[in-house]
């Protein structure tokens, strides 16, 4: 049974993986996040969420203190290194996050399961908003690779080949679901009020 402190997390197993290829402090570990571009797909909005996660990891031992140290222009450093429960933690999680698909709460079926408050009018005008940001965001996935293939091997951008198809599934479905708006084949249940 997991305790409520080695519970997975895509954060805590990001911060478990840079662990395991070097001791670092958690400055460190929030840089290579998003020198690596992995906050599209790991989420470290808050800037406390990673100090929160090794906090946590800690707690359960899956990760330890290596060495503190000041210099004098910098606050106190805290250097950290995964330990051997870490390590296995690490690939349990990984195999089970790879192998196992898990039920996940994304906005946007949400919002669709309560499409009928809006206008027919008002959703199409929403949903083509939205093509357009599925537009921009495959475009941008697709030069990201494009320029990432020139100096990493294809497993470092497997990641983002995945979004990629992901926002292009999307895409298809979102200009579908206009087309068959925009055709009345789909049928309102009651007249929403328009927004003022």
């Amino acid at each position: 049974m997991t305790s409520r402190s080695d519970r997975r997390s895509p954060l805590a197993m990001a911060v478990l993986a840079m662990l395991a290829e070097a001791p670092m402090h958690a400055y460190r570990m929030q840089q290579l996040i998003k020198e690596r571009g992995k906050e599209q797909v790991i989420n470290v909005a808050q800037r406390n969420s990673i100090y929160q996660t090794i906090d946590r990891l800690r707690r359960a031992g899956l990760v330890e203190v290596r060495e503190t140290s000041r210099d004098e222009r910098r606050p106190e450093r805290t250097v950290y290194q995964i330990t051997d429960a870490g390590s296995d933690t690490l690939r349990r999680w990984l195999h089970t996050m790879l192998s196992t698909p898990s039920r996940e709460y994304p906005e946007f079926p949400a919002a669709l399961s309560f499409l009928p408050n809006l206008t027919p009018t008002e959703a199409i005008g929403a949903l083509t908003t939205r093509v357009t940001r599925l537009e921009e965001r495959l475009t941008t996935l697709n030069d990201e690779i494009a320029y990432g293939s020139t100096f990493l091997p294809r497993l470092f951008l497997i990641e983002s080949e995945y979004q990629g198809e992901v926002v292009a599934a999307e895409l298809a479905y979102v200009q579908s679901l206009i087309d068959d708006l925009r055709a009345e084949r789909i049928a309102w249940p009651f007249a929403a009020q328009p927004s003022t």
